[in-house]
């Protein structure tokens, strides 16, 4: 059974994705919480395989309780809600450690499979989404060149080091917002094999998922926005 946190200020939202959840047999809603605050003592006390989060609250908004959450240790999962037009909010979150995000109309099927996917330790971002996500924002994000400490040029974090030529191609690849399907279809791989390079790239990166692991190719200088 998957439990989840529900976290929005709006108690008719709130009930409708209880309604959604719960008739699901393998879905519980364990709680419900109106900001940020909340949901932080609530996924510590409940300690819940999913927090679906809205992002804008009253007082601690979702991107800190996102953080908060992610940093604790415990085994709660953070799925990030949002709309097209506070992408930037969604980006922040990712970079806070929530596991993916989803527009708040997604259709209930679409919302059901994806804390399914969170609660399994996958990431949820559609590979179309993190594409316009990242190059709409990655222009803003501080230069690798020139963050403090960093005087090492673009593309040369060790951690890239361990990565074998193929394995730099997959990532760009995953970067670029390709499904694995286009991966395998377009470096003429088994579909398999590209699942196989994917998981052996976030081992090597230490990358907790695939949003992550898009997140840091654009940190690094590796890929560019277009």
């Amino acid at each position: 059974m998957t439990t989840v946190l529900i976290v929005d200020d709006q108690a008719l939202q709130r009930m409708g994705f209880r309604l959604v959840l719960e008739s699901q047999d393998d879905l519980s809603v364990v709680g419900e919480a109106g900001h940020g605050s909340q949901a932080v003592r609530m996924a510590a006390d409940l300690r819940p395989d999913v927090v679906l989060m809205d992002v804008r609250m009253p007082g601690m908004d979702g991107i800190e309780a996102t953080r908060r959450i992610a940093g604790s240790g415990g085994p709660s999962r953070v799925l990030i809600l949002t709309t097209f037009d506070l992408d930037r909010y969604a980006y922040a979150a990712l970079r806070a450690g929530a596991a993916g995000f989803l527009l708040k109309d997604a259709q209930p099927a679409e919302l059901l499979a994806g804390i399914r996917a969170v609660a399994t330790g996958d990431a949820v971002v559609a590979p179309a989404l993190t594409r316009r996500l990242l190059e709409r924002f990655a222009p803003h994000l501080p230069d690798p060149d020139r963050q403090a400490g960093a005087d090492r040029p673009a593309g040369r974090d060790p951690r890239l080091a361990r990565l074998t030529g193929r394995e730099r191609e997959v990532l760009t690849a995953v970067a670029g917002g390709w499904t694995n399907g286009e991966i395998a279809e377009r470096l003429v791989l088994a579909e398999s094999t590209v699942k196989t390079h994917i998981g052996r790239i976030l081992a090597k990166i230490e990358a907790r998922d695939r949003v992550q692991a898009v997140i840091f190719a654009y940190d690094t200088g590796l890929v560019r926005p277009a």
